[in-house]
């Protein structure tokens, strides 16, 4: 489950945040996200009911090539005098009236084709941020992360500030910049853009050959780094980019002593148990937590794995997900919790010849008609009804009611009421796998 979509920060996520937070100064949202993130995103973006009151496109990357020429495909679809704001979806920004008189200023500065960047006066040598060296608002030089000693040297000087990755510029302006200093992004993004499938008003995805096609860079080496045009807005509005544990951390509520809970679930979790501990920061799910004479952990419960680091190791949690790929683990990649265009699935129970999934419908909506060959499926209603298609067969299940689908046979699960369609669902077979599905009709256009 990626960061942007957990919801710990007043039980909303950090991309809920963000779109908050940018409605208030741009007409028009541009969601760039990979095809797995696109419901996620949907979903979110319901919740805060803005696809009824605010035109949202959606870039939808068939495989990541990094900031240029994510940022290049959207401009090739927004009009070439449009200013744009680019905000990662994964920070935080506590100073809101500081943070739109911020974007007013890059949208002056970009009214004269300047690049715009946003600078974040630095509060201590952080070396996980890349550095702006800049003279009031003109910009001299970008530097790449720093080693510590480096970091505490760019602190002294009083020169720099944190790179905060969010930028403003007219999308032509970025365009001809991008065209002049990286031509080979320019041009084959510009042909996957030609290529593009439009799925749906206001929605277009890439080819995946010719996204393997575009080199894969970052904004700032492609293009910021080498352009003279560029411009600095200094951010004073709160900002974080949490891009760790001791981050999240940092901006997190403390106790007396200085501990930090944060709660994934707070209508289930149960409050941790914290007996002569300091300084430590709890992510709690449904389980009880308890820590004795520890200080600055970082404990993190979940469904699917457990967690447990000191705080100023924490960054060592991408070596854990490199171990889990090196091992073939699901981890890796796939949360218990799965959000699908209809609704979402959680695996309950996951042993070699059998699966158990909780699955949730939405109203009105309906799964493929798909089939399996390695597995026989049994249903239970738990709540709603459910209209269920066995081959030629329709009929509808209400709670308690069952039905078992054999392997082989043709089948769907819709949900034509009003309220949320719950059901238990027990795959036996000698293959219980995701890619086990051969899908015959589907309302979301999925081949796989």
């Amino acid at each position: 489950m990626p960061k942007q979509f957990v919801k710990i920060f007043d039980e909303e996520s950090l991309f809920q945040k963000t779109v908050r937070r940018n409605m208030q100064v741009c007409d028009e949202l541009f969601i760039i996200s990979g095809e797995d993130q696109y419901f996620l995103a949907v979903d979110q973006l319901e919740e805060l009911d803005i696809l009824r009151n605010k035109k949202v496109r959606f870039f939808l990357e068939s495989e990541g090539r990094n900031t240029a020429p994510a940022i290049a495909l959207s401009c090739f679809d927004i009009d070439s005098q449009e200013t744009v704001l680019v905000c990662p979806s994964d920070h935080i920004v506590s100073e809101h009236d500081a943070y739109e008189k911020a974007v007013v200023r890059a949208g002056e500065l970009a009214e004269d084709n300047n690049l715009v960047t946003f600078g974040i006066s630095p509060s201590y040598p952080e070396t996980g941020y890349g550095y702006i060296q800049a003279k009031g608002e003109d910009v001299n030089a970008f530097k790449e992360k720093p080693d510590a000693t480096t970091a505490q040297q760019y602190i002294k000087s009083g020169d720099y500030l944190w790179n905060s990755g969010m930028f403003c510029f007219k999308s032509n302006a970025f365009l001809q910049e991008l065209k002049k200093r990286a031509r080979d992004i320019f041009k084959t993004s510009e042909t996957a853009y030609n290529n593009r499938t439009v799925i749906g008003e206001n929605q277009f995805k890439t080819r995946k050959e010719d996204m393997q096609n575009i080199p894969a860079e970052s904004i700032d080496y492609a293009v910021m780094e080498r352009a003279d045009n560029v411009k600095v807005v200094y951010g004073e509005f709160g900002w974080s980019d949490v891009g760790s544990f001791k981050s999240l951390f940092d901006i997190s509520k403390k106790d007396i002593v200085n501990n930090a809970v944060l709660n994934l679930e707070p209508q289930k979790v149960n409050e941790p148990i914290m007996i002569n501990t300091r300084g430590n920061l709890i992510v709690n799910n449904k389980r009880q937590i308890a820590v004795i004479g520890e200080d600055n952990l970082v404990v993190v419960d979940t469904d699917d794995a457990l967690l447990i680091a000191n705080k100023s190791e924490s960054q060592k949690v991408k070596e854990v997900v490199d171990q889990l790929k090196e091992r073939g683990s699901d981890l890796a990649e796939i949360h218990k919790t799965v959000i699908r265009p209809w609704g979402s699935y959680t695996i309950l129970e996951d042993g070699p010849l059998y699966k158990i999934k909780n699955i949730t419908v939405k109203a009105g909506k309906r799964l493929s008609l798909q089939k399996h060959f390695h597995r026989n499926e049994h249903w239970v209603v738990v709540s709603g009804t459910a209209r269920v298609t066995l081959d030629d067969e329709v009929f509808l299940l209400r709670q308690n009611e069952s039905t078992f689908i054999k392997m082989g046979v043709k089948h769907r699960l819709e949900n034509p009421g009003n309220i949320e369609l719950v059901i238990i669902e027990s795959q036996v077979g000698e293959y219980t796998g995701e890619d086990d599905i051969v899908r015959i009709e589907d309302d979301f256009k999925r081949s796989e």
